[in-house]
């Protein structure tokens, strides 16, 4: 018998150098639309303390759009309902693209994020509802709010302090956010539709049918696609089912590969690529920001000060999730993994790396705040309860994840051999394994 030892599968090992390079671009452009939405939401907050507060409430409330197709809403909702979806649009072709022909094609590669993601979905969701489990009854509506990871702020604090840091820990956090974000659209169309309108459900198959079978052979034409996703939109959001559930859906039709409908041996890039050039920056740039200025401006006066705001139990229960439930889950889910199929981390990494992405994922910026509207957003007390939730758990996140980032990427930064960032580094001795 052979002493070879049996290959052994190991967690974030690094990816191909077309994916690092595709991260890198990502990463990028992410920290652009970070700094931005970190802006917009610090001007929302100002704005709405303000003694020109009136003027923030009268934007959010002012109403726009045909009344005769239902769409006359107020501008607040066009900024969660519609700007939101070309967010999960942008979600949905980083999704289809990771496991079609991204590095994550790879079953055993695709379950470590897919179960943190769950994990991290899982956890927070328990622990809020155990904070709350003596509170009054509406409070429970708010048990996916601490669930949700935002890829701007994430991916932005990461590019400023993890600059060295292996690529692969950055491949596992963009794609840790997009399974998140997959999920908090699955739990918003499930468990956050008030009423279901079936027809106009079933109808909006029609335009999406088309958009799906124009987009399969090559076609590229705005003055085609943007009707068809527009109608799409329209229905699924007459129906009752969030609006953004409708990105995900286009995000899902478009194709990745050219041949990849048919089968054929073509396997050139296609229209996904274009389509998140072409979608990301406005995502990341306008969408996602402008929903953060209408979505974060908080009377902290209003909610009878902010001491009283962060002891409700609703406050503490999301920020107990973001903070504590989201790197629980993600840790535990991930050491399971590995557990149960006896992988090992690559050569150099330590547990103590994923401990601080883990951290980072409690920043639930945009799909928390999207969330908290829809289970408590008839509530203003509520309402304005949540949004300190979230920002408060989110910036807590963000610092201890930085703090402890900054720490591990200068246990990286040593003597490199070539361009700065990528994974040929002096990595750190592997018992500084946790």
């Amino acid at each position: 018998m052979s002493d070879t030892p049996r290959p052994t599968f190991r967690l974030f090992t690094r990816g191909s150098q077309a994916e690092s390079g595709r991260i890198a671009d990502i990463l990028r452009k992410e920290t652009i639309g970070g700094t931005l939405l970190l802006a917009a939401a610090l001007l929302g907050m100002a704005w709405a303390n303000s003694p020109w507060s009136s003027s923030y409430e009268s934007l959010r409330a002012y109403t726009v759009g045909p009344a005769a197709l239902h769409l006359d809403l107020s501008v607040a909702t066009w900024a969660s309902d519609g700007l939101l979806a070309v967010f999960f649009f942008v979600a949905g072709l980083e999704l289809k693209r990771e496991f079609v022909a991204g590095d994550l094609r790879d079953p055993r590669r695709a379950a470590v994020p897919i179960a943190a993601a769950i994990g991290g979905v899982i956890v927070p969701a328990v622990l809020y509802l155990l904070v709350n489990l003596n509170a009054d009854t509406g409070s429970h509506e708010g048990w996916a709010i601490p669930t949700a990871t935002d890829i701007a702020f994430a991916l932005a604090v990461l590019a400023v302090v993890g600059r060295f840091l292996p690529s692969a820990l950055r491949t596992f956090l963009l794609t840790l956010a997009v399974v998140d974000d997959l999920l908090a659209i699955a739990i918003i169309a499930i468990f956050y539709t008030a009423h279901l309108s079936v027809v106009p459900l079933l109808t909006a198959l029609a335009p999406l049918a088309v958009f799906t079978v124009l987009v399969q052979r090559g076609v590229r034409s705005w003055w085609l696609l943007l009707p068809l996703a527009a109608a799409t939109w329209a229905l699924v959001h007459s129906s009752g089912v969030h609006a953004t559930v409708a990105g995900v859906l286009l995000g899902f039709a478009v194709p990745v590969l050219r041949g990849e409908r048919a089968g054929r041996p073509d396997t050139g890039l296609g229209l996904a690529e274009h389509f998140e050039h072409r979608f990301r920056p406005i995502s990341a740039g306008v969408a996602v920001p402008i929903f953060a200025l209408l979505s974060t401006g908080v009377s902290l006066g209003g909610v009878g000060g902010l001491g009283a705001a962060l002891t409700d139990p609703v406050t503490v229960g999301i920020v107990v999730g973001l903070v504590a439930g989201k790197p629980l889950g993600i840790m535990a889910a991930t050491w399971l993994v590995a557990r149960f199929t006896r992988a090992d981390l690559d050569e150099g990494l330590a547990w103590i790396d994923v401990a601080g992405l883990a951290i980072l994922a409690g920043i639930g910026f945009t799909v928390s705040l999207l969330i908290g509207e829809l289970a408590f957003g008839a509530d203003p007390i509520r309402d304005a309860q949540v949004k300190v939730a979230v920002l408060t758990g989110s910036l807590v996140a963000a610092l201890l994840a930085a703090v402890l980032l900054h720490l591990r990427n200068r246990a990286y930064s040593g003597p490199q051999d070539g361009e700065a960032g990528n994974d040929q580094r002096a990595a750190p001795p592997r018992s500084s394994r946790m």
